[in-house]
């Protein structure tokens, strides 16, 4: 069974969005196993690593398979510990073969939530259809 990890805060508004979309993207995908975590604590070592996440500034659903591409924010203590710093690490330590991120913009308003719920079952959809062909 394919597992995609989801990462969010329900606490903070910017970065619930992952969390509140959860349970349908359960009923949209039965045969996927979603787990939620938390990116700082015992993060999951997988061959192929899926990850649903706020990425804050971008307009829409962005799907991201390069590490290299991520830009990690600046750290100044373990609290700034991001999502791209980790895998960063991951792969440097030999732990991480392949990602794949489905990033999400933030949304406050109900609309854009459905809108980006959509959007993201479609990319979900193509992009892990995709990758099933080349297994």
């Amino acid at each position: 069974m394919v597992r995609l990890y989801v990462l969010g805060n329900p606490l903070e508004e910017v970065d619930a969005l992952p969390i509140q979309l959860l349970p349908r993207l359960c009923e949209a995908f039965p045969s996927l196993h979603f787990v939620e975590i938390d990116p700082t604590e015992n993060f999951p070592e997988e061959e192929h690593l899926i990850i649903i996440d706020t990425i804050i500034n971008i307009p829409r659903v962005m799907v991201w398979t390069d590490v290299n591409a991520i830009k990690s924010s600046p750290s100044y203590s373990l609290h700034d510990f991001d999502l791209g710093m980790t895998l960063k690490l991951m792969q440097k330590m030999g732990k991480l073969k392949r990602v794949t991120i489905f990033g999400i913009p933030p949304a406050h308003d109900e609309r854009k939530k459905e809108e980006i719920f959509h959007e993201l079952k479609q990319t979900m959809s193509n992009s892990l259809l995709k990758n099933e062909s080349h297994n």
